[in-house]
């Protein structure tokens, strides 16, 4: 049992450490597993304090959200400084010339991952606003998607409003600008009734910081103070950890934060009191950081219990156990807990691949896979193995992996998915396939089983799911095809 202990924080250990790499194995094939979202950080304080390095601390932990891009915004003097560019967060730190100039009493940041709009760099977050005299008056940045930007930038445009982007999130921006004459949160207030879908939105103005959260809470927003004088709110517990700040609470579904300047520190306004939990079931599974804690689950805890389920669920003789890095681990552990199977670390995965080669035939393709991810032979030849994933999505990545390891001598393979099988497309901030491209939509339990070559096929279901997140409040859309919210009019600019 220290055995297993031991290997546990080594896993937690290891991937605090990691830049990213979480899903490299799958880049090779688009949506072979869900996408990354997108992170987003902001901070505010009474006094000036080192913006640019707390910024990036906190975005750094929040890389695993999205790899495309990254963003921030500085409050500095009463003045707004943007600057956003393509690639890792590291890196584009690295690249600013003139840190001071991102030095002030408030910053928000942003890690993209593309879930609407296309991916040029007029999409790049946070995006602002200007004045008449060319001066930045507003900020924001949005993780999420809305379902109804298509006939909200309609309106707008027919009232003469010009859009710079095709993304969803600067519908919000143009309708916060676009009542300012209300005060802050009456602006965000009237926001906040028109848009529709999954929004967790960070922003300021020249000299007030504010955050809020949809009706539903769909996607984690975290607030948390370093002094009585300085706030974080942030994606994840994570952001909160690595800037030093304590986690104070979740911010409510419907709730707008923010500061003002007749009154010391934030502030808070529901904008409705009926709103409904229903954060997305696959930050648990698959997106947040194991270190995190969301709506006071701690998320490894939630993936080790996972494994202990559907032990219970689908028992099976084996002799080993071993998960896929990285999200697949802790269930794995939790597996080899509850079922007493040896959990072993045999697939090492190559931490300096980046993104997908570019080979010219399919045969070539189907190697890379052994790049990114490859077994130790020695422990898993003759052996009856279970392995553990976080989900199934095209199926085409776990055909592989069950290739490789038939290949290194396994006598038997038994696979167990701790998510249930993935059926709809996510509209509320996951890139994910269409429903054609989804095998679970489209081939039986018993028919994906022949399909990946494996003795013994097993998803988590629904009601363990529930079971182990400790209620049914939270977005389960793409298991049951029954969301919190409405599609909406703009399903075609999440495909």
């Amino acid at each position: 049992m220290k055995d297993l202990q031991k290997q546990k924080q080594d896993y937690l250990d290891q991937f605090k450490s990691r830049t990213y790499g979480r899903n490299l194995l799958k880049s090779d094939d688009p949506f072979d597993a869900p996408s990354e979202e997108c992170g987003i950080f902001g901070l505010y304080s009474e006094n000036d304090l080192d913006t640019f390095s707390l910024s990036q601390f906190g975005l750094f932990a929040l890389q695993h959200r999205g790899q495309e891009a990254c963003g921030i915004s500085v409050m500095n003097q009463g003045r707004i400084f943007n600057l956003k560019d393509e690639g890792l967060v590291l890196d584009f730190y690295k690249d600013i010339r003139e840190p001071e100039t991102f030095m002030g009493n408030s910053a928000i940041g942003h890690t993209r991952y593309t879930t609407a709009g296309d991916k040029k760099k007029y999409n790049f977050q946070p995006f602002f606003a200007k004045n008449e005299y060319d001066q930045i008056i507003l900020s924001i940045a949005h993780n999420g998607n809305l379902t109804n930007a298509k006939c909200l930038k309609a309106e707008l445009e027919a009232e003469g409003v010009v859009f710079k982007a095709t993304s969803d999130s600067e519908v919000i921006l143009r309708l916060i600008q676009k009542n300012l004459d209300l005060g802050l949160r009456g602006a965000i207030k009237a926001t906040m009734e028109k848009i529709e879908g999954a929004y967790s939105v960070v922003g300021m103005t020249r000299n007030k910081f504010f955050a809020f959260r949809d009706f539903h809470g769909i996607r984690p927003l975290v607030l948390g103070a370093i002094d009585e004088k300085t706030f974080v709110a942030a994606s994840e517990t994570v952001a909160l950890d690595a800037v030093g700040a304590q986690y104070v609470r979740d911010i409510l579904p419907g709730e707008i934060v923010y500061t003002n300047e007749n009154e010391p520190g934030l502030q808070s306004f529901m904008v409705r009191e009926d709103c409904q939990r229903n954060i997305c079931a696959f930050e648990y599974i698959y997106f947040a950081r194991p270190d995190s804690t969301l709506e006071g689950i701690n998320v490894h805890e939630v993936r080790e219990k996972s494994g202990m389920k559907i032990w219970e669920q689908a028992p099976v003789e084996a002799d080993i156990v071993i998960g896929v890095p990285d999200s697949g681990v802790p269930a794995a552990i939790g597996f080899s807990i509850a079922s007493g199977i040896p959990f072993r670390p045999v697939l090492i995965k190559n931490r300096y691949v980046g993104r997908s080669f570019i080979v010219p035939t399919q045969d070539m393709r189907e190697r890379i896979v052994n790049l990114k991810l490859n077994p130790i032979i020695s422990e898993i030849k003759g052996k009856r193995v279970v392995i553990i994933d976080d989900s199934i999505v095209r199926g085409t990545t776990s055909k592989r992996l069950v290739k490789i390891l038939r290949m290194a001598g396994v006598k038997e393979i038994h696979f167990r998915s701790v998510s249930p099988p993935i059926i709809a497309p996510c509209y509320l901030g996951i890139d994910t396939p269409s429903k054609d491209d989804l095998i679970s939509a489209n081939m039986s339990v018993e028919e994906l089983r022949e399909y990946l070559g494996v003795d013994s096929l097993e998803f988590l279901s629904m009601e363990n799911l529930i079971t182990i997140l400790g209620s049914s409040n939270h977005c389960f859309g793409c298991f049951t095809e029954k969301y919190p919210v409405p599609k909406g009019d703009d399903e075609e600019i999440f495909k």
